[in-house]
C-alpha cells in the first residue's frame, strides 16, 4: 500500500494538491514568493507587521492580527504551505 493510498481520500488530494502547487512557484525570486504568499494574507484581512509588509500591502481594512486568525480556504492554505516549502528550498528570508 502507498502512503498516498493509506492517508485517505481528502489529505491525499490536499497532498497532492500541494505538490502540484509547489510546482507552480518554482523558479519564481524570493520577492515574487513573498509577494504571492503576503497576498493571499492581505485578501484574507491580515493586518501586517512588518515594515516591509506594511509598505507593500498597507493595512487598510486589515482585521486579522495573529496570522493564525485568518480564515484561510484549503486551496489558500495549500498555495501558503507550497510557497513556504519553495521559500525554504531556495534559503528565502523571511
Amino acid at each position: 500500500m502507498s502512503l498516498i493510498s493509506s492517508l485517505g481520500g481528502a489529505t491525499a488530494l490536499l497532498l497532492i494538491g500541494t505538490g502540484l502547487a509547489q510546482a507552480q512557484y518554482r523558479g519564481l525570486s524570493c520577492d515574487d514568493l513573498y509577494y504571492q504568499r503576503n497576498s493571499i494574507y492581505k485578501n484574507a484581512g491580515y493586518c501586517f507587521k512588518t515594515a516591509r509588509g506594511i509598505q507593500t500591502f498597507g493595512n487598510a481594512g486589515c482585521q486579522f492580527d495573529q496570522q493564525g486568525d485568518v480564515p484561510l480556504s484549503r486551496a489558500d492554505r495549500a498555495n501558503v504551505a507550497a510557497i513556504v516549502a519553495e521559500e525554504n528550498f531556495q534559503g528565502c528570508p523571511r
